[in-house]
C-alpha cells in the first residue's frame, strides 16, 4: 500500500472517529426527529446538490433503509447526472428552483426534511430549509461547520444552511475537502465528505431504527419499516408489501 493509500485511509477513519464522539448528541437528536416522524405517519425527504446528492440517495430505497424516505430531486443538481456536469453547480444558485419543486411534492407540516449540503452557503439550500420550516417541516441539516465563518454566503441573507435547522450535524470537513497533498500537486485531493456524510446518515437511520424497534419490542408501536434485499429469498416480495403498505408516504412508486 503507498503511502498516499495509507494515509487516505487514516484520515477517513479519523474523521469517523471524531465524527463519532463529537456528533453523538446530535446524531440522537436527528434520530429521535426521524423515529417521531415514523411514528406519526409523516413523509421524510432528503436532499443534496452536487456530490452532496449522494449521500441523499443512500438512505432511500434501498435495504436496511427506512420505507418512507424520499429523495427530493431537483432535475439537473444531482452533480454528474446532468450535462454539462457544471450546470450543476450553476442551479444551485438559483432561486426558486429546491422550493417550487418542494411545493409540488406532497410535502405537509410535520413532515422532515434532510438538507445536506457541504459548505452550507449556497442559495439552494440556505432557500430550501428556510422555505421548508416556514411551512412546518422539520429541518436536519448535514454540513461541515468549518466553512461560516471562513468562506462568506452565497445567500443575499448571508445565512448558511445551519441558520435554518432543527439540527445540525457537523461533518468536521475542512474548507477545501481534500486531506491528501503532494509536493507536484498543485492542490489538495482525497476527499472524504462522501464517506463521512453517508456514514452520518447511517447513523441517524440506525438511532431511528433503534428506537422504533425498542418501542415495538415494548408494544408500544409496530416495527419499523424497512427494505430488505432484493437479492434475498422473498426480498422482493417483502419490500412490494412495504411500498403497498407506506404508499401515502412514498412518491418513488407509479
Amino acid at each position: 500500500m503507498s503511502d498516499l493509500v495509507g494515509r487516505y485511509f487514516d484520515a477517513a477513519i479519523a474523521h469517523l472517529q471524531r465524527v463519532r464522539a463529537e456528533e453523538a448528541d446530535a446524531i440522537e437528536a436527528a434520530g429521535a426527529l426521524l423515529a417521531e416522524a415514523v411514528t406519526q405517519g409523516h413523509r421524510i425527504f432528503t436532499f443534496g446538490s452536487g456530490h452532496s446528492a449522494l449521500p441523499a440517495q443512500d438512505v432511500v430505497y434501498r435495504a436496511g433503509g427506512l420505507v418512507p424516505v424520499n429523495l427530493l430531486n431537483v432535475p439537473g443538481v444531482a452533480g454528474v447526472t446532468v450535462m454539462p456536469a457544471p450546470l450543476s453547480s450553476a442551479l444551485e444558485r438559483v432561486s426558486g428552483l429546491a422550493t417550487t419543486t418542494l411545493d409540488l411534492t406532497p410535502a405537509t407540516a410535520g413532515d422532515l426534511l434532510f438538507v445536506i449540503s457541504l459548505s452550507g452557503r449556497q442559495v439552494m439550500p440556505v432557500e430550501l430549509a428556510r422555505y421548508a420550516r416556514d411551512r412546518g417541516l422539520k429541518v436536519i441539516g448535514v454540513t461541515s461547520l468549518a466553512y461560516p465563518g471562513e468562506v462568506p454566503s452565497a445567500h443575499p441573507s448571508g445565512t448558511y444552511l445551519k441558520d435554518h435547522c432543527d439540527v445540525v450535524l457537523d461533518s468536521k470537513i475542512a474548507v477545501g475537502d481534500g486531506e491528501l497533498s503532494h509536493p507536484a500537486a498543485e492542490t489538495s485531493f482525497g476527499p472524504v465528505s462522501t464517506v463521512v456524510t453517508s456514514a452520518l446518515m447511517q447513523a441517524v437511520v440506525a438511532s431511528a431504527v433503534g428506537r422504533l424497534a425498542d418501542a415495538a419490542a415494548a408494544g408500544d408501536g409496530a416495527a419499523p419499516p424497512l427494505f430488505r434485499s432484493g437479492n434475498v429469498p422473498g426480498g422482493t416480495e417483502w419490500n412490494a408489501k412495504q411500498m403497498t403498505d407506506n404508499a401515502d408516504r412514498i412518491f418513488y412508486t407509479y
